[in-house]
């Protein structure tokens, strides 16, 4: 019985990766049923901007995969147009998310705006001052040593932020974080982004040590 042979082919606007782990696959053989003998199926694949999410492409299949005839399986038309979505930046977490410059005219974020931005950060609690709604979070250190470590340590992270916390060394062994935008009264999401990027600070050798009993 005769075979036909499709090709699996990607069409990308951009120059190929350098890196083997993108070049993408420009073609492959595979078995195909007898009502595929007189037609080539060729499926185009489009990104559609910048590879926000680092590694992602094609490889070669498994040989298992093509014994298995896994193509004739796939639904769609053989002139189906596939295309990759590129998560935007509101898909991203917080943490991979740089701070923007903000207007003083711009208003400050609401309650619900606030509440439901909480649920991507950890630890913080949402305070509604008079001056305005403000983040804070705390942390228990070992001791006071530890406390200044950990003020140096949330210093570099939000450096290149260029939107610090008030910072506060709180007895010998708490520190305590605040963030607002003073310059419109309230939360912005730079302060969301930069309270994402504090949770991702290494404090694990900082904590108190846990005592063992015997």
């Amino acid at each position: 019985m005769a075979s036909a042979a499709a090709h699996l082919s990607f069409s990308l606007p951009f120059p190929p990766f350098s890196s083997p782990r993108h070049r993408p696959v420009t073609a492959f053989p595979y078995p195909t049923t007898q009502s595929q003998n007189q037609s080539r199926v060729s499926l185009r694949t489009r990104a559609l901007g910048p590879d926000f999410m680092g590694d992602f492409g094609a490889r070669d299949p498994f040989p298992a995969e093509i014994a298995s005839g896994f193509a004739e399986k796939v639904l769609g038309n053989v002139d189906t147009e596939h295309k990759i979505l590129i998560p935007n930046a509101s898909a991203l977490s917080l943490a991979k998310q740089d701070c923007s410059p903000i207007s003083p005219l711009q208003p400050p974020l609401s309650v619900d705006e606030a509440k439901a931005l909480m649920k991507k950060v950890v630890g913080w609690r949402l305070l509604d001052e008079e001056g305005g709604l403000k983040l804070q979070c705390s942390w228990k250190l070992r001791d006071f040593k530890s406390g200044v470590e950990l003020i140096n340590r949330i210093y570099k992270v939000t450096e290149a932020t260029d939107h610090f916390p008030s910072l506060h060394l709180e007895g010998p062994n708490q520190v305590r974080a605040e963030l607002w935008t003073a310059s419109i009264g309230g939360l912005s999401m730079n302060d969301f982004i930069v309270a994402a990027k504090i949770d991702e600070i290494k404090t694990s050798d900082l904590a108190p040590r846990k005592r063992i009993w015997a």
